[in-house]
Formats: C-alpha cells, sequence, structure tokens
C-alpha cells in the first residue's frame, strides 16, 4: 500500500497575503488529516515573499493544536545554520507536547543567499561541510548518548520525553543516503528537485542501513511535485501556473504563483521552454488513473510505499481537489 504525506512550502499566490495562505496551510492540514494523510511537513525558507514558511517549529506546534492525529514535522530545518543542542530541544519540546505525532526533517540547504545566511547565523560564518557531524550530534543530544570523549557529555536535553521525535534526512543522492542509513535515521529524497540519483540513493540506503533508537528497519520517502486533476488536459492546466512559478523561482524573479491567466500569456523563450520540460521530470501530472500508474511505478522503483507531495498551483480550491483526489485512489 501507498502512504500519502505532504510537504507543504506554503507558497503564496498572487494577490493574496502571506496570513491568508498559512490559514489555507492549516484548513489543508485538517482536510487531509481526515482524507487519511500519514504526515504533514512544513518547508524552512527565509528571505522570499513567495513562500511563507519561516519557522517549521512554530508551524507544527500550532498545526498540532488543531489536528488530532496526523503526524506534523519540518522538511526541513536547515541545520547547517543552526545549534544541534538547540534544534533537538525544541523537537523535543515538541514531542512533549504532541507525543507520538513529531517528526524532525533536517538538511544541509544553505537557506538562501549568503547574506541570508549570515543574517541567520548573526553574521557568524558557518560551512556546509559540518552537517554530517551536526547530524550526528543532533542524532546523540535527541537520544541523551553523546559520548565520552564528546566536549558537550554530560549535557541532558529537555524536556525529558519516552521516545525521540523521529529524525530523517532531506537528501538528492548517494551520500545523504549512506549517512542517513548509517546513523540509523530516516531518508526523504527530494525528486521534486533533482529525480536523476534516486534509484542510487535509495538502493545505497536500503543497503547500508543500521538500526537505531530512531528506526528498526529503512524508512524511505520520495518528495515529488503532484498535480491529480479530473483528466489530462485539466491537470495540464493547472500546472501552467507551477511552470511559470518554478521556472521565476529559479530566475531569481518573483516567487509568488501567478495565475493561470497570466502563465497562458506569458511570453515563454525557447530556453525557457527547454527548461520548462526538464523541469517536468520533477513531476507527476495528469488525470488520476495517470498519476497512480506514475507513483505505482516510481514507488517500485525507489523501493519506497510513502510519497510527500507538494501541489503548488494557484487556485487553493483546486489545490485541496488535488489531494482529495490522491487520497482517494490509494485509499
Amino acid at each position: 500500500m501507498i502512504s500519502l504525506s505532504i510537504l507543504d512550502q506554503v507558497p503564496v499566490p498572487k494577490g493574496q497575503t502571506a496570513a491568508e495562505t498559512l490559514q489555507q496551510s492549516i484548513q489543508l492540514a485538517q482536510i487531509t488529516e481526515k482524507l487519511g494523510y500519514h504526515r504533514y511537513w512544513f518547508a524552512e525558507h527565509h528571505s522570499t515573499k513567495g513562500l511563507a514558511s519561516t519557522a517549521p517549529e512554530i508551524l507544527i506546534a500550532h498545526t498540532a493544536a488543531l489536528t488530532q492525529s496526523i503526524r506534523l514535522g519540518s522538511g526541513g530545518v536547515l541545520l547547517p545554520q543552526y545549534s544541534p543542542f538547540k534544534v533537538a530541544e525544541t523537537f523535543q519540546q515538541l514531542e512533549a507536547l504532541s507525543p507520538g505525532r513529531i517528526d524532525l526533517g533536517v538538511g544541509r540547504s544553505p537557506g538562501g543567499t549568503m547574506k541570508t545566511r549570515l543574517a541567520l547565523t548573526d553574521n557568524i560564518k558557518k560551512s556546509l561541510t559540518v552537517f554530517p557531524r551536526q547530524l550526528q550530534d543532533l542524532s546523540y543530544y535527541l537520544t541523551n548518548s553523546l559520548p565520552s570523549d564528546h566536549p558537550f557529555h554530560g549535557i541532558k536535553t529537555s524536556p525529558q520525553v519516552p521516545s525521540p521525535p523521529g529524525l530523517w534526512e532531506l537528501g538528492m543522492g548517494e551520500n545523504s543516503a549512506r549517512q542517513a542509513a548509517e546513523l540509523g535515521i530516516g531518508y526523504v529524497f527530494g525528486h521534486f528537485i533533482n529525480p536523476e540519483r534516486g534509484q542510487e540513493a535509495f538502493q545505497t540506503y536500503h543497503e547500508t542501513f543500521q538500526s537505531s533508537a530512531f528506526f528498526e528497519e529503512p524508512a524511505g520517502i520520495a518528495a515529488v511535485f503532484v498535480i491529480c486533476g479530473e483528466t489530462d488536459e485539466h491537470a495540464e492546466e493547472l500546472a501552467l501556473s507551477q511552470d511559470l512559478w518554478l521556472l521565476r523561482v529559479e530566475k531569481g524573479l518573483d516567487s509568488r504563483i501567478p495565475n493561470i491567466e497570466e502563465s497562458k500569456s506569458y511570453s515563454f523563450t525557447q530556453f525557457d521552454r527547454e527548461q520548462i520540460k526538464k523541469n517536468r521530470e520533477r513531476m507527476v501530472i495528469g488525470s488520476p488513473e495517470i498519476v497512480r500508474d506514475k507513483l505505482i511505478l516510481l514507488s517500485e522503483q525507489y523501493q519506497t510505499a510513502e510519497f510527500m507531495i507538494l501541489t503548488n498551483v494557484f487556485s487553493f480550491a483546486e489545490r485541496k481537489k488535488s489531494y482529495e483526489r490522491l487520497a482517494h485512489l490509494f485509499k
């Protein structure tokens, strides 16, 4: 059985405020919980007006208070910019408030420009190369297992919880997959960013996985852009706004989602069209039957039974319907 989850970047449509978009995300979490979705994760992006999720830990806490059972998490915390100890305590606090429902997804993404990174670290230059050490430390803190030769041995994170939040690494290739496997944590492959190394990454993860306090067996998720329309034609029309949005994001332009009319009237260059075609490899778009078949095929290729879905279209009503169609496909 395929399990469905959601990765919400809280994308802001043009003409709508960030506050309105955030309320829609909370509503979407409540709706998808009733539809049977397994997890709802919030991304972390900074210094952009098109993505309103800057503090996933706050969104997790707020959403947890308004839902009952769906797992909530980050996808993911930008660990190189922060202290592993502080991140561990933040998510143990969340776990204490919502036992058994919290996931901590982390990644080594810089989170923006160099200036943004320096603002996040209060002008302290931190290299992305420290990420493996930070991830190891994070796993130690969450399980209170700092080795005796660790400089912070003896420190205990609080509040104490019966079991740690689920720890997941977000990655895009064999190196991140191997690191997650050796630590015995979950692995989320960013198909929606770069699908080229998916099979190799999941194969590496499964072959090198070592059980831990977090997971006894491999736990893999593929994160994918999906638009499930009434028909192929309907899905293609909805995808126009996502195509132009992604193109502009890649160019460093307006990161808000345009409506379909703007997307239809936009003057695309030949390079734009080629880039859109390439970007479509990161997406699953079509009628329910097409989407079902493509996700089943991808599940077989990746040896994973869980997908984390991103649907970044202009209309919130259409976004909800896409998630509803998906849920009915895999009940």
